[in-house]
């Protein structure tokens, strides 16, 4: 469905709700600047009203272009958000499409713009878990190697991007999650009522969601076993799918009936937001939320559920710790967390909450007059 026809240079494409979370800062300072784009949506994880609704909370303005993807094979999804992102690309013709992340829609995106010679601009650019076994490990580096211009949340990343001798043009600005944190905290306080619904004096918020993780029987009951010995009570926004996991190795029963855990459904952002606010401590196996975690209204120390990280920014700051997937070593480290008395740095290592605004000026001040000057040409370097 196309709401407006533009002839702006710049097009946003966005498929599931972390995306639109870090690209919100970069379209509000579009906006602030006066800066047209086109705004599309592939669809990929919501129902596409839900994702308006969400939108709105965010007072981001209404999607130019869904795609209304409704596809679950990881292939077939990625061929037709990469046949929808071609179609919008012909329809409004921009010079520089920006995408955020490592999902699906971000690759067929990517891929579309490439194969159609429109610049690519990558946001959260040189993240490495360096581990193969993520499907997100994969599109991360493909988009990272056909980007023409790179944003690189970090030092770290801008390494990564160096060794791997990428042809685009690196840029370090911080990670936009940061400033959507700083941003919406204040919302979320307004406008939350989820604390009414727990009468816990203190908790411990977690969070599983990884398919290598869920879908591994083994990894899934250690994970459960270790949130009902915790030292204090765990609160656990559950998404169904993880659910019939659960109810497939029948474990379910059990958590669902344990005094030391709380189970929700899955939460809004802001509901989710203040959980982080106010719990002792997190563990999940989330990369977002290793950063969401260190923004500075937030501040709390994560015990990372997983043998790896493409955020070790994180860990080398103090915020964070790798603990694995066997029960003993996650109680173990949990324990430790708890009795911590090492105070958590005062600033983020992911940004300062003017990347949106950073990377909003390096576009409308350098990137496009460059890409004008160059009569659309790409892939120059």
């Amino acid at each position: 469905m196309v709401l407006a026809l533009s002839r702006a240079e710049v097009m946003v494409g966005v498929g599931t709700r972390p995306e639109i979370i870090k690209m919100a800062p970069l379209l509000r300072a579009m906006d602030r600047r006066g800066f047209p784009y086109t705004f599309v949506h592939s669809g990929q994880h919501y129902d596409y009203n839900l994702s308006l609704q969400f939108i709105e909370e965010l007072n981001l303005r209404k999607p130019d272009y869904n795609l209304k993807i409704r596809e679950r094979s990881p292939g077939r999804q990625t061929g037709r958000v990469l046949i929808g992102f071609e179609k919008a690309i012909k329809r409004f013709r921009p010079r520089l499409l920006l995408v955020e992340g490592d999902t699906n829609s971000v690759l067929a995106a990517a891929l579309a713009a490439n194969k159609n010679r429109v610049a690519v601009g990558h946001l959260e650019a040189g993240l490495r878990s360096f581990d193969l076994r993520m499907p997100e490990e994969h599109n991360r580096r493909l988009v990272d190697h056909i980007a023409n211009y790179l944003f690189a949340p970090t030092e770290n990343a801008r390494r990564n991007l160096k060794r791997e001798n990428v042809w685009g043009r690196i840029y370090v600005t911080g990670n936009t999650v940061i400033d959507a944190c700083i941003e919406n905290l204040p919302i979320a306080e307004r406008t939350s009522k989820i604390m009414d619904s727990l009468d816990l004096e203190e908790y411990i918020l977690a969070t599983v969601h990884r398919a290598e993780n869920v879908d591994n029987p083994k990894v899934l009951r250690s994970f459960m076993e270790a949130f009902q010995e915790a030292p204090i009570p765990v609160v656990i926004p559950l998404h169904p799918r993880t659910v019939k996991r659960l109810r497939r190795i029948r474990l379910w029963k059990r958590v669902s009936e344990s005094e030391n855990v709380r189970i929700l459904p899955p939460v809004g952002y802001f509901d989710f937001l203040i959980l982080m606010k106010n719990c002792r401590l997190i563990m999940t196996d989330s990369g977002g939320i290793q950063e969401e975690a260190t923004a500075p209204p937030i501040r709390k120390f994560v015990l990372i559920l997983r043998i790896s990280t493409e955020r070790p920014e994180a860990v080398e700051a103090g915020f964070a710790k790798v603990v694995g997937v066997e029960k003993e070593g996650i109680l173990k480290a949990l324990d430790e967390a708890l009795r911590r008395e090492v105070p958590l740095p005062e600033k983020s290592p992911f940004g300062d909450g003017a990347s949106g605004e950073r990377i909003a000026n390096l576009i409308i001040e350098e990137i496009i007059p460059e890409l004008e000057e160059r009569s659309g040409q790409v892939n120059q370097y």
